[in-house]
């Protein structure tokens, strides 16, 4: 089965929705001007409920099949789109670009936002399944925990969602194109503050000084070696320290160094070796150079895991639009998402939609690729038809 018709016949208003998200970022949990635009565009849609507010500016809308759920069938899912943008200024000269300096729609939320949209107007006009569709708009993907805050205001409870999927878009990945694995898809993701307190002094007597600046470019040194040596080769985690900052004069030892950086693991057993590694290495360093050494970890995002059954249950849709030859089982990555959150409450799976030869995710020349809409849009409904068939 392709692209659904009606899809096509609707894809200049889901185009215009996306385009007026993106004129309009807002960051994290601070959406309300899309999350008004949302919950407005539901009940048009005559959805059966709206409800705003869940993890602060979240909105969900439920929409009834035409039969109820029979005897063990599933009888609801919930498909979770994102709103917030970044932090970044636009790069693109678009027509429709940001009008609030600063901040981008970098990764394509917007498009997002606006395929679950679409999904949401046909499914609501056609009502072909059994059972509840729930569609999910959240705030604060970008490092808020939006979704933890929206299950932690009874998402899942309420509206009895028994399976839940995601969908992103992906650069690289060719236009009607998916890409999709079970298991670990993405990276769990914790953060590092380090601050070393030495003893300044005059550059010319380090003699007498404890030299945070070199304290740190050891401990810089010494956390990569957790990789290299202390991580099964076959595993994979990342440390990047992405922050060092200390002194700021040509002859003066500085008194203190900062030191900011990212960890990245899939699995929950590699997670705590690499995290009890830096602890003991920056136990170390601190010994070995007399330093103070204050450190911060602070968990993150969970790895985001795929749960085979519906995988492949995802895996079959998006053959379904868009042929067995283009969907592709893809590598882990190494970025993080907070769907992940949602995979923990409920069964379900994660899904890449080709968004063509464009710039990179974050990247101020982003632009999500108008072109991809017919085809994430039709993702979902096929989804939620076939899920819940009536």
């Amino acid at each position: 089965m392709p692209i659904v018709n009606r899809v096509a016949d609707l894809q200049s208003d889901i185009q215009a929705w996306r385009r007026d998200i993106h004129e309009h970022p807002e960051l994290l949990y601070d959406v309300h001007r899309t999350a008004a635009f949302v919950a407005d565009r539901l009940r048009e849609f005559g959805c059966d409920e709206v409800a705003t507010g869940l993890g602060q500016t979240g909105v969900v809308g439920v929409i009834k099949g035409k039969k109820p759920a029979g005897k063990g069938d599933i009888k609801v899912i919930g498909l979770r789109a994102d709103m917030d943008a970044l932090p970044i200024d636009e790069a693109t000269n678009l027509p429709y670009a940001s009008k609030t300096p600063g901040l981008m729609h970098a990764c394509g939320h917007d498009g997002h936002t606006a395929m679950l949209l679409g999904a949401a107007r046909y499914l609501a006009e056609t009502r072909n399944f059994a059972g509840d569709a729930v569609v999910i708009f959240q705030p604060a993907e970008e490092g808020g925990a939006g979704a933890a805050a929206m299950i932690k205001d009874g998402l899942m409870d309420r509206f009895g969602i028994e399976q839940v999927y995601g969908m992103h878009n992906g650069p690289g990945i060719p236009v009607g194109s998916f890409a999709i694995r079970p298991g670990p898809m993405m990276a769990a993701t914790d953060s590092i503050d380090i601050l070393i307190e030495g003893h300044g002094g005059h550059a010319a007597r380090p003699h007498l000084c404890i030299d945070s600046l070199l304290v740190g470019a050891q401990l810089v040194t010494a956390l990569q070696s957790i990789v290299s040596r202390s991580v099964d080769p076959l595993e994979s985690a990342v440390i990047s320290i992405c922050a060092f900052n200390s002194g700021n004069a040509h002859n003066v030892i500085p008194q203190t160094a900062e030191l900011k950086g990212t960890v990245r693991t899939l699995t929950p057993e590699v997670r705590e070796l690499v995290g009890k590694r830096i602890r003991e290495v920056v136990d170390g360093v601190a010994k070995l150079t007399g330093a103070r050494i204050d450190l911060k970890y602070e968990r993150g995002y969970p790895v985001t895991v795929n749960h085979p059954r519906q995988t492949d249950v995802a895996t079959q849709i998006a053959k379904d639009v868009a042929g067995a030859q283009n969907v592709h089982e893809c590598p882990p990555l190494m970025g993080a998402e907070d769907f992940a959150y949602m995979l923990e409450a409920r069964p379900g799976a994660f899904i890449f939609c080709g968004n063509g030869d464009s710039a990179g995710l974050h990247h101020p020349a982003y632009n999500f690729n108008d072109e991809a809409i017919v085809y994430g849009t039709s993702y979902w409904i096929k989804l939620v038809e076939n899920t819940l068939a009536a």
